[in-house]
């Protein structure tokens, strides 16, 4: 019996089958625009397939210029544009994949200077003001779409996505705050709700009946002004009246207050509302956000809140999720850990994506497991991020690898990070970790003090250096004063916290210890009742866009966070995930303050000066997060007995914490011994 007989369960399309409930959901790789790029998406997709997927849909391809997210993005407006994809079905359906073309216009969202949208309102999160559409350039774009569909065929999809969620074009017609229209594409909802139903019925027109047509639905607005679910049950209806497959749902505008999809936010946080969709319509029904693992996707299913499940971001981490699943081994499965570090953060700066704890992710053709000329045999210090990723490829090349560590338990600074709250799901790649380095035949070696003739006696063909950080003890008088200690201590529950704390540096790590020390009850990540609370969710979604007053926590304690470089507080943090970290700290009291001089620490408190002014912060506890500095006492031992080794991680650079870096040059090392 599988422990999954709903996930894995065929689902009956009609005309075709998908042999199984999962959807990789769409994400822009970075790759379409890149040279090289189609045969890279034809790799990547294929693994995919490979490892079992039931429907692929790619990233977004906009169907006219004014669509693109940028002058340079994808866009399928010619024969010639379909010709070019053909490389990536193919290779799908070599693998038995199934795989659909998202269909996206940005609308308002756009970053070029021909933007359009319903009303000439700007976006907050976009300094460009789009044009207003004119009536016949709304009927165009209709036939844009409609066309790029019949084009997707020609490229040899085997359907497409609408793209109707997010806050992107379909999404802005849809609701009163975006389109102010006074033609027959605006007025009540209805009349909102004609773009997107029109674009449905004449795309299904020209594919005919036996091409997938999915529509990518907002059944939660999560701006003011949204859509009501009374309206969004209503458009679902339609949706499937005009001829759609499979209703796919998004979750919050990108310019919404509410984080969706990082770790903080509790897995399938927003089943409810795809169940009353699902509930609603006679068509499949996809749910989407936080769902990571086959037993929370097994659940859902199960109990019908919804016909499959869209995982996104956990097919970056593990393609061979679903395979992994059919196996009964989802243990073995890479978690994601929803980060967003290389995969949003680098689709929003125009990188290319990846994953964090799978870095061959859209690398696959660089980062490679191909059989090495020579079989070697390599010693590790340390077990941290980088020491257990380069051990586990290369392991999993052919190499004979021992991994030492001083410490009795694997994972390094990662290991510590896990008890930040909101970053519980980090402990999920330490588990994977622990089963790749048994599986792969690594010999570990913990609780083990390294010397240079300990490695040295063992005659390693290489020896690789992951040996981590030391905290940087920052030059202020005063510094050894008892209220003084380091965020590590912290962290591992080794010092007592006082009522009020001041935390020397806001880098990633400060805002972690500013997390930890002002947590109070269960984390907002772990229970969904604590997160609608926190951000303000109406539980029962029926509230215009779902929102509601936020009632989150103050903290009983403090604190005051502080930095010396005068720029805004939380700057250097990660692109989708840096407001949230600024906005849980304001909402729990912390005192951020930047262009910071620290003076002196003594009985009275830490002395400081802010833009000219002095003065005494009166706090029990002083928390020390003032950066690294690379731990190489090793290294420098064996340069002595000239020996050359790898230095990976914090060992190599130790500026802030970087486990995106670490895995990504363990992984990379190893490739190539």
């Amino acid at each position: 019996m599988s422990s999954f007989p709903h996930l894995l369960a065929p689902l009956d399309l009609g005309f075709t089958t998908l042999s199984n409930r999962v959807l990789m959901g769409s994400m822009h790789l970075g790759l379409e625009e890149s040279p090289g790029g189609h045969d890279r998406m034809a790799t990547f997709y294929a693994e995919r397939a490979r490892g079992g997927v039931g429907l692929i849909v790619t990233g977004g391809i906009a169907p006219n210029a004014e669509g693109r997210s940028a002058r340079d993005s994808a866009m399928m407006t010619t024969t010639d544009d379909a010709r070019q994809h053909r490389v990536i079905t193919d290779a799908v359906h070599r693998e038995g994949g199934k795989i659909a073309m998202q269909i996206l216009h940005c609308g308002r969202y756009a970053k070029h200077p021909e933007l359009v949208a319903p009303s000439p309102i700007g976006a907050p999160i976009n300094s460009l003001v789009p044009r207003e559409l004119s009536t016949e350039e709304v009927d165009r774009t209709i036939d844009d779409f409609a066309r790029t569909a019949e084009l997707a065929r020609v490229a040899g999809y085997d359907g497409i996505e609408i793209m109707g969620s997010e806050g992107y074009l379909i999404n802005q017609f849809l609701t009163a705050r975006t389109n102010q229209r006074r033609d027959e594409w605006g007025g009540d909802f209805r009349a909102r709700a004609r773009f997107a139903v029109e674009i449905v019925e004449r795309t299904r027109r020209r594919v005919g009946e036996d091409f997938i047509l999915l529509f990518r639905l907002s059944i939660l607005d999560l701006i003011p002004g949204g859509s009501t679910l009374d309206e969004t049950l209503e458009l679902a209806k339609s949706l499937e009246a005009a001829g759609i497959s499979i209703l796919n749902t998004g979750i919050g505008w990108h310019e919404s207050r509410v984080p969706t999809i990082a770790t903080s936010v509790p897995r399938a946080a927003f089943s409810g509302v795809a169940a009353k969709v699902t509930n609603s319509v006679g068509i499949p029904v996809v749910a989407s956000n936080r769902i990571n693992t086959p037993e929370v996707a097994e659940s859902l299913l199960a109990e019908g809140q919804a016909d499959m499940v869209s995982l996104a971001r956990p097919l970056l981490a593990d393609p061979e999720f679903v395979t992994k699943a059919q196996q009964e081994r989802p243990d073995r499965i890479n978690t994601c850990i929803g980060c967003n570090q290389a995969c949003i953060d680098h689709a929003l700066t125009s990188r290319i994506t990846s994953c964090l704890v799978n870095p061959r992710a859209c690398h696959e053709t660089v980062i490679t497991l191909s059989t090495p000329s020579r079989r070697k045999r390599i010693g590790v210090v340390g077990a941290g991020p980088a020491g257990m990723a380069f051990s586990a490829f290369a392991a999993r090349r052919g190499h004979s690898v021992t991994l030492y560590d001083a410490a009795t338990t694997l994972g390094g600074q990662f290991d510590i990070a896990r008890r930040i709250p909101g970053k519980e799901e980090f402990a999920e790649t330490l588990r994977y970790f622990r089963g790749e380095l048994d599986d792969a035949g690594v010999q570990t070696r913990l609780g083990v003090h390294v010397t240079a003739q300990m490695l040295i006696d063992e005659a390693y063909d290489d020896i690789v250096l992951a040996t981590g950080i030391e905290p940087r003890t920052p030059e202020i008088p005063g510094i050894d004063h008892p209220s003084v200690t380091s965020y590590l201590d912290v962290l591992r529950g080794d010092a007592a916290i006082g009522d009020r704390v001041a935390i020397i540096g806001a880098g990633g790590i400060g805002f972690d210890v500013a997390e930890f020390v002002t947590q109070h009850g269960t984390s907002a990540s772990l229970d969904r009742k604590t997160f609608y609370r926190n951000w303000g969710v109406d539980p029962e979604f029926q509230s215009p866009g779902g929102l509601v007053e936020t009632r989150p926590p103050h903290s009983a304690r403090t604190v005051h966070l502080l930095q010396r470089k005068d720029t805004k507080v939380g700057a250097g943090l990660g692109v989708t995930t840096g407001w949230i970290h600024r906005a849980e700290l304001t909402q729990r009291g912390v005192h951020m303050v930047s262009g910071v001089s620290y003076r002196r620490i003594d009985d009275a408190g830490l002395h400081i000066t802010v833009q000219g002014k002095d003065s005494v912060l009166d706090v029990d506890t002083i928390i020390v997060c003032a950066g690294q500095e690379p731990r190489r006492d090793l290294h420098a031992e064996l340069v002595q007995f000239n020996y050359t080794p790898h230095l990976i991680g914090g060992a190599d650079v130790a500026t802030e914490l970087d486990a995106k870096r670490a895995i990504r040059q363990g992984a990379s090392l190893a490739s190539v011994l």
